[in-house]
């Protein structure tokens, strides 16, 4: 049985089809040459031009993820912030304004850099920003004396280039996955668990409960004090339980 497409071109191509689409042809031209057929031209005009600039607009602001799990891609280093003597915040650009990083909550990336040596080294950090920080993305870092990849971050201006890939890890948090999380860490390990709570808690939505219990060698080593920013605020200071405490107790 014929479809209806073979049909009608079957019918078009017979002497009488060929009749009928030609007055038809006519009529519309005769039609475009009236006023009313001149103003439907420029409505379809500007329609068309309309769904274009709207489709542009669209796609040029359409958030774009930057990670690759197979293939490290190269982020330029923006702003260096010295948080202590050992510590330093590092922010990278991301391609466009509107990129994300592309970091499920609970997961790491992969950074590649060079030892004293000038040996390649891979360590795996946690980002302090999430995906809700737009344009950019932000590494906290504790840089100890003969770290392999502490000496590369050190030897790091604004301009150089940092090769990442990601995302890795099996953990992936969404909101409401559990009642409570109770975290337990010590100096830099602060990184990941402050991912999640700060994930948690400026979530209106999340009612997760959040039990930190953060230890360092001394007051100055304690990182990320924003912590207890995000559990001092209006929404949050419900579900968040924060306790600092030091090793020689200064």
């Amino acid at each position: 049985m014929w479809s209806g497409v073979e049909w009608g071109w079957t019918y078009l191509t017979t002497p009488l089809g060929i009749l009928f689409f030609g007055q038809f042809l006519c009529c519309i031209m005769d039609f475009l040459q009236t006023s009313e057929g001149q103003l439907f031209v420029g409505v379809a005009v500007g329609l068309v031009a309309v769904g274009a600039a709207a489709y542009f607009l669209f796609s040029s602001k359409k958030t774009k993820v930057c990670l690759d799990p197979e293939n490290f891609k190269e982020f330029k280093l923006v702003k260096k912030t010295q948080l202590s003597h050992n510590v330093a915040k590092f922010r990278f650009e991301l391609p466009t304004p509107t990129s994300v990083l592309g970091l499920p909550i609970g997961q790491h990336i992969s950074c590649r850099g060079k030892d004293s040596q000038g040996e390649e080294v891979i360590k795996p950090y946690t980002p302090t920003t999430l995906d809700s920080d737009v344009g950019h993305f932000e590494l906290v870092i504790k840089m100890y004396p003969q770290g392999r990849m502490s000496h590369h971050f050190r030897e790091m201006r604004v301009g150089d280039y940092l090769s990442v890939k990601g995302p890795k890890g099996r953990f992936k948090y969404q909101p409401g996955q559990v009642r409570a999380f109770g975290m337990l860490a010590g100096g830099s390990g602060i990184t990941p668990m402050f991912q999640v709570a700060r994930a948690i808690l400026e979530n209106p939505n999340d009612k997760t409960k959040v039990h930190l219990i953060y230890a360092n060698v001394t007051f100055e080593d304690i990182l990320l004090k924003v912590i207890s920013n995000l559990s001092s605020s209006t929404h949050s200071f419900e579900r968040c339980t924060c306790a600092n405490f030091t090793v020689n107790g200064k």
